[in-house]
């Protein structure tokens, strides 16, 4: 177990100067304690004290950063079961397996599928992040061409999967320099797994057929010097896939066990396509590091990129947009002007229905601190006041000619007082922006 925040306190300088981010070395020590924080974060601690708090100091869950650059995947370093305790931190790795049986066409067909896997949403582009070229084919001049052409038409992170040690490291003449994931590492091969991995500084993937035996394999490996690890067991049944991820992240997190302290992998099992998203679905949920999957039908990956873009938002954080006047299509001084909250979901979804009316027109996002409509007017951030002071402050005045403002329907009980507050006639819009096309083209003409 690690040391408790008073246990830490003892050996931190007790300068309490801040220089940490916290007011005293007490709230230090606390958040330290709850692996919230990093020893390093204090610039006065001592080698010695260093030494004894290493431990405290270390995440539950190991950070493992495959690939390099901007496209890295960083994984692991979670701290909560549960997202309303705090926030997940590293959202789950979304692969695809690629087999060198296939032939060199069928190999580049799929890569270019996958490198097209890119959407937008709310505001924010989302993405697959890795590419796993398996030796299925127990040929090494396929594996080779299949390696050399994932390096060459992909940008994406790469796992290779073999459990030859030689043929991965013929493999990483090629590919050592995008630091992909080796895999796997078991009872039979760890030891010359665990020295390519040292040899090229590279992540490696580790399967035991359960718990105990991937605890002891981890910890053997650990004492060759290789600790980038990410865990896998070997069962195929979805229960059991999240019976295992469940019970090491509970180990990793509750009991802080070391030997299971690391990212996990899963990989979704074939077959009906349906099924495979469900099931890479689940494990995005509870709590796989990284899934990978074989089908990569647009249809398949949008949900499971919005489902992991959804759970690892900051609950305390929602996703906004600036405050401002936003221009939709080409403008004038007669255009419409609605008001909304800056919640991106809010925004957007009214930005595209007021794309779908072919009504140029204005936008005003009020700062609701990231909140929806009826939930930031209940807690007093979408106002009567507020809205006449974005009206002012943005400075929309200058751009129309009209005094004319449209604000939610389910808020139509602030339009008294806001024209009170602002001067502006409001007009009150429909509750669901689904009918914002027909209400803005049945609109009469600003005045």
């Amino acid at each position: 177990m690690g040391l408790s925040g008073l246990e830490i306190y003892k050996h931190l300088p007790k300068k309490n100067c801040k220089e940490c981010g916290f007011p005293t070395c007490l709230a230090f020590a606390m958040q330290l304690a709850a692996k919230k924080v990093d020893l390093s974060k204090c610039p006065y601690v001592t080698e010695e004290a260093k030494e004894i708090l290493e431990s405290a100091s270390q995440p539950p869950i190991k950070l493992v950063t495959i690939g390099t650059g901007e496209n890295k995947l960083e994984v692991g370093k979670e701290t909560v079961m549960f997202r309303h305790e705090e926030t997940f931190y590293h959202p789950t790795g979304i692969g695809f397996l690629i087999e060198d049986s296939l032939t060199l066409e069928e190999i580049e067909k799929r890569i270019s599928e996958i490198n097209q896997l890119k959407f937008t949403r709310v505001g924010q582009e989302i993405s697959v992040d890795l590419i796993a070229i398996e030796a299925k084919s127990k040929n090494k001049e396929n594996f080779l061409k299949a390696v050399n052409l994932a390096l060459s038409k992909s940008k994406l992170n790469l796992a290779l999967i073999s459990g030859d040690p030689q043929l991965l490291k013929e493999a990483l003449s090629l590919a050592k320099e995008r630091r992909p994931l080796i895999y796997p590492a078991t009872s039979d091969n760890f030891k010359e797994m665990a020295q390519l991995s040292k040899e090229y500084n590279l992540p490696l993937g580790v399967r035991g057929k359960d718990l105990e035996e991937l605890a002891k394999l981890t910890s053997d490996i650990s004492s060759l010097g290789v600790s980038d690890l990410v865990i896998s067991l070997e069962e195929e049944k979805l229960l059991s896939k999240l019976q295992n991820l469940t019970q090491t992240r509970r180990l990793a997190l509750r009991k802080l066990y070391r030997p299971l302290g690391y990212p996990t992998l899963s990989f979704v099992s074939g077959g009906n396509p349906y099924q495979e998203v469900i099931e890479a679905g689940v494990l995005i949920c509870k709590y796989s590091s990284i899934v990978i999957m074989k089908g990569c039908e647009p249809w398949q990956i949008l949900p499971l990129l919005t489902l992991r873009q959804n759970i690892f938002t900051d609950p305390q954080k929602p996703l906004q947009v600036e405050a401002k006047i936003n221009e939709v299509g080409k403008v004038d001084d007669k255009s419409p002007v609605l008001v909304t909250t800056n919640f991106s979901l809010t925004y957007f979804t009214v930005e595209s229905e007021v794309e779908a009316s072919k009504i140029p027109s204005y936008i005003i996002t009020c700062n609701a601190e990231g909140l929806s409509v009826l939930t930031a007017w209940a807690a007093e951030k979408f106002t009567a006041e507020s809205i006449a002071k974005t009206l002012k402050d943005t400075g929309i005045e200058e751009k129309v000619s009209h005094r004319e403002v449209i604000i939610p329907g389910y808020v139509a009980v602030l339009s008294g007082k806001l024209e009170e507050e602002s001067g502006w006639k409001v007009r009150v819009g429909p509750k669901e922006a689904s009918g914002i096309p027909s209400y803005l083209k049945n609109l009469k003409s600003l005045s």
